[in-house]
């Protein structure tokens, strides 16, 4: 659900790809519910942001076109439509979860990403995170069974518990080596020099 997620992913690999060679990566996602009590059929996003944070239509249009044009500068195609809906994605992260134990979970991600931001499609659907999964080389019928049996829920809601401990509010939210933290969408050149210096205590 956060368009900031993208965008902040995005200037991460834009910052690896002016780094080429010089570090061995391994991305993990972390679970974290923007709006973990939103219902099954969603909120109309332009409500949703009003209720939520007070932006008036117009405030709400131009942060839309601002989030459209920088992700077009990265590759990334917002598609911001009327009736647009925010939706709960507890069953996404669950999903997510078993991904990363198949070394899939960054491909799932962004192919979920694509799907709610580019394509029109309901993450909170069973069938759509189902398509997701398999279109990124997921077991169709493992995947079925981690939604239908809900077997990583509890893991899912230990995890969000461990980061909010961790004073973790917010996302975009980069932890580095499991200590040093970026907070934001930052932009490239921030994450290359946060990587030279990780690069520069690993040596010392």
């Amino acid at each position: 659900m956060c368009p900031w997620c993208v965008i902040g992913y995005k200037q991460f690999e834009k910052a690896l790809a002016a780094l080429p060679g010089r570090f061995d990566v391994a991305v993990h996602w972390r679970p974290f519910e923007l709006n973990p009590n939103m219902p099954p059929e969603g909120q109309d996003l332009r409500e949703h942001i009003t209720q939520k944070y007070g932006s008036t239509a117009e405030q709400s249009q131009q942060a839309r076109s601002r989030l459209s044009s920088i992700g077009e500068s990265l590759g990334f195609h917002f598609d911001y439509f009327d009736g647009m809906r925010v939706v709960n994605t507890f069953q996404a992260h669950q999903l997510l979860h078993w991904a990363e134990s198949h070394d899939k979970q960054t491909e799932l991600k962004m192919a979920l990403f694509k799907a709610f931001f580019s394509e029109r499609q309901d993450v909170s659907d069973a069938d759509v995170l189902i398509s997701a999964a398999v279109a990124v080389g997921l077991p169709e019928t493992d995947a079925r069974d981690v939604i239908s049996s809900g077997r990583y829920a509890d893991a899912v809601r230990e995890d969000q518990r461990w980061w909010l401990d961790r004073e973790i509010h917010a996302v975009p939210a980069f932890i580095f080596n499991d200590k040093y933290s970026v907070l934001g969408a930052q932009e490239a050149e921030t994450f290359v020099r946060v990587l030279t210096k990780l690069e520069a205590k690993a040596a010392a």
